[in-house]
């Protein structure tokens, strides 16, 4: 069960009036926001209210217009280009789209993150991916390719792909959109699982349901401003301990 006194309060991210503009638009306006070590945040919002924008910025596929960010002490204005795959290693990323590569199996799509951190130890990495495929559910789907998974088979393999770097940030952007419930509630399920080994979650998404059914903080966007904060019941699954 996961219980809100496990939460770090000193924060990881921080975000002081942060501006994004694409030409003369703005995606973000005057965004001022603290999330805290392990803790587990929806952002919510309509299609273009500025929920993607902003988790891109905090990985900096991005760059903010005005303001400044700290991820884990990192000043993102500061921050050298060269260092910019450093700072990712903090975050497993899960895309809406999956990213799988389609010439890759299940097993070397999860191995190429262990593999661009360094890992050179083929049976570590083996070892690693097999028990990360176990854990959602995918080890006898090992030697198959993404084209062949049903989507919420490969959104279970992109969270196997997120976490297997040991990241400190979890980000997922709409991770159970076109998903059946089930297939929904696995995933919810697993993000549980990691967050309750210590990783902050941080859920773009604009399903309200899943946010009451999950509980947490929620940060809602509209028109690129934060609206409102509000923070609904205690995360639990007594399913995750």
């Amino acid at each position: 069960m996961v219980r809100t006194s496990m939460i770090d309060s000193s924060p990881i991210i921080r975000m002081f009036h942060v501006y994004k503009r694409y030409g003369k638009k703005h995606a973000l306006v005057d965004i001022s926001l603290d999330i805290a070590k392990n803790e587990f945040v929806f952002i919510n919002g309509h299609s273009g209210a500025g929920k993607s924008t902003l988790m891109k910025l905090l990985y900096r596929a991005e760059e903010a217009s005005e303001g400044q960010i700290l991820v884990d002490g990192i000043n993102l204005n500061r921050i050298p280009r060269k260092k910019i795959p450093f700072l990712r290693r903090k975050f497993g990323i899960i895309f809406q789209d999956y990213q799988l590569l389609p010439e890759k199996s299940i097993h070397e799509n999860v191995a190429l993150v262990l593999e661009a951190a360094g890992q050179t130890n083929i049976r570590a990495v083996r070892k690693k991916v097999s028990s990360l495929l176990s854990i959602v559910g995918m080890e006898d789907r090992r030697d198959a390719y993404p084209q062949f998974l049903s989507g919420g088979e490969q959104q279970r393999v992109a969270v196997a792909r997120a976490v297997a770097g040991n990241p400190r940030i979890i980000i997922a952007d709409e991770p159970t959109a076109g998903l059946d419930s089930e297939s929904a509630g696995t995933i919810m399920d697993l993000l549980k699982r990691f967050h309750m080994r210590g990783a902050t979650v941080i859920i773009a998404t604009h399903d309200k349901k899943l946010i009451d059914q999950t509980g947490g903080r929620m940060i809602q966007l509209k028109n690129g401003r934060i609206e409102h904060i509000t923070i609904a019941k205690a995360i639990h699954d007594d399913t995750v301990c």
